[in-house]
């Protein structure tokens, strides 16, 4: 057989005492699609960001050829000259990986333009088709977008884009559906399906897909690894993997899934948290006649009315840049309310003040979407998940507070080990499981989740889904879970409303919702969701 595109023997990735790649060996040829699968923390991306050395302070040993080429010997300019055009990488947290003081654009046509030297005007054409393929809508208006101004699912998508823009001959996917809802992912599978059977014919384009969704898994890859504590612990085709698992670590993998655990509200359960009419719009520039552009509004909430009970969860699902990260922003009182009002035990966010506000902080807490940018980079684990502690219980002394941060972390899976390490040490999930211990350990009333289980993998999610139901249960807390996973709603969620550009298209039971939802866009999203 002819030499693979990729090969890896014996990868060992060194972080000073600690081991985080064991001796991995992989292989990925020509027009092949493989998934390495494992939990957080298992040396996945750590081994595909080996790949184009892009690892810091690290020491790695052992070979990855490229099409022939040993890549560890290479310079960092010969590298560069990979990067990009040979080898693309679509990143875990885009939010992070994208230049916050440049358009989605420029971005996507920089790359263009410094590996296939197009003009601007080309290059911009490019982006807009890039970002209209990748499923985003209105691309004309959205490639001038900064990406602050997108949701997490579009910036995935910009991403992908980037990625593909100089249809590279490796793409490295890390995570590339994340953050995208049931339908979007189902039209990025196609088109990363479609794009590898055109490059097959003329480049061979491969693809070596990183990620805990296994579903995306059995629909897209051809063969599976599976890592644990960078070790590769089984290989194989997908279906023999799915079929027969040999190894005890894939068995439990394939076998996690969220169970159904929430206990009945009572009748006489007060709201904690009432919405009426709430919307939201922001000012855009819109085309207009003979080219110039004229100042419009985009509504990205519209008259949602809500209300949260105590011990209730409240789920929200909806498409990316259907409003649902808005409306939380809205509900915390994070984001300026263009229309209506929104009340935490009976009183408007904005009649809170000084002493009384601070209250209010720590009973209405919130997991972000993107754990990376949430988090401090020069702070501690201890000194990020305790420093509300530090200002909302001031009677605790060091000791205590030490004490309830260690606790709390146990409680999400977190060892002792993680309270002097930093942010960038740890996976994309251990990083939620932080974020989530950092709001957690103040004992809310009301708990806001931005796609709090998006970034773990299938068996941590479970623990994680057991972990907020126990302590729903155990303190009574109001949960807004917001998720374009159907399935964790299901399995969470009380009730459930269902967002589509802006507008609750439906409300209600979630068991009434799901089986017989009656409006067709509700119908589509569950569709999507049983096919993937």
């Amino acid at each position: 057989m002819s030499e693979p595109m990729l090969s890896i023997k014996d990868l060992r990735v060194r972080f000073g005492d600690t081991l985080a790649v064991d001796g991995v060996n992989l292989e990925v040829r020509a027009g092949e699609r493989v998934a390495l699968v494992g939990e957080s923390g298992s040396g996945k991306s750590v081994t595909a960001l080996s790949i184009l050395r892009l690892i810091r302070d690290a020491e790695l040993s052992g070979s990855i050829r490229f099409a022939g080429e040993e890549l560890l010997s290479k310079s960092e300019r010969a590298m560069r000259g990979l990067r990009g055009s040979d080898i693309a990488m679509i990143f875990q947290e885009p939010m992070t990986a994208l230049n916050p003081l440049y358009t989605v654009g420029d971005q996507i046509g920089e790359t263009i333009q410094l590996h296939d030297g197009a003009s601007p005007r080309e290059a911009r054409q490019r982006a807009i088709a890039l970002l209209a393929r990748t499923g985003i809508t209105e691309p004309e208006r959205r490639v001038d977008s900064y990406p602050h101004q997108l949701s997490g699912g579009q910036r995935q998508r910009v991403m992908i884009a980037m990625a593909l823009a100089c249809r590279p001959r490796l793409l490295l996917a890390d995570e590339p559906t994340t953050a995208l809802d049931v339908t979007i992912r189902a039209q990025i599978v196609e088109l990363l399906l479609e794009l590898q059977r055109d490059e097959a014919e003329k480049r061979g384009m491969a693809v070596l897909l990183i990620t805990h969704d296994l579903n995306l898994v059995r629909r897209f890859a051809e063969r599976v690894a599976v890592m644990e504590k960078g070790v590769l612990v089984e290989s194989g085709t997908v279906e023999t993997i799915f079929t027969s698992p040999q190894h005890p670590y894939t068995q439990r993998l394939l076998h996690s899934k969220p169970k159904r655990a929430v206990l009945p509200v009572l009748p006489i359960a007060p709201v904690l948290l009432d919405a009426k009419n709430v919307s939201v719009d922001y000012p855009v520039r819109v085309p207009g006649l003979k080219g110039w552009f004229r100042r419009g509004r985009f509504k990205a909430v519209d008259d949602v009315t809500l209300t949260v009970r105590q011990g209730e969860t409240l789920g929200i699902v909806g498409e990316s840049g259907s409003g649902k990260s808005t409306l939380a922003m809205a509900l915390l009182g994070l984001q300026r309310i263009s229309h209506g009002a929104v009340q935490f035990q009976g009183r408007a966010l904005g009649d809170f003040r000084g002493n009384e506000k601070t209250v209010l902080r720590s009973n209405l807490q919130v997991v972000f979407q993107d754990p990376f940018s949430s988090l401090s980079p020069r702070q501690t684990v201890e000194r990020i998940v305790g420093e509300g502690l530090a200002l909302h219980r001031p009677e605790l002394d060091a000791a205590a507070r030490r004490a309830k941060v260690v606790a709390v972390l146990r409680e999400v899976g977190m060892e002792r080990s993680a309270l002097t390490r930093y942010p960038h040490e740890f996976s994309g999930g251990q990083r939620q499981r932080i974020a989530i211990a950092r709001a957690l350990v103040l004992e809310p009333s009301i708990l806001i989740l931005d796609e709090p289980t998006s970034a773990l993998d299938v068996s941590i999610q479970t623990q994680v889904l057991a972990l907020l139901a126990d302590i729903q249960k155990k303190h009574n807390l109001g949960y807004v879970f917001i998720s374009h996973d159907l399935q964790v709603i299901g399995a969470m969620a009380h009730r459930v409303a269902v967002m589509r550009d802006g507008f609750v298209v439906e409300s209600g039971e979630v068991e009434k919702i799901f089986s017989k939802p009656s409006d067709e866009y509700t119908r589509k999203l569950l569709r999507a969701a049983l096919e993937s």
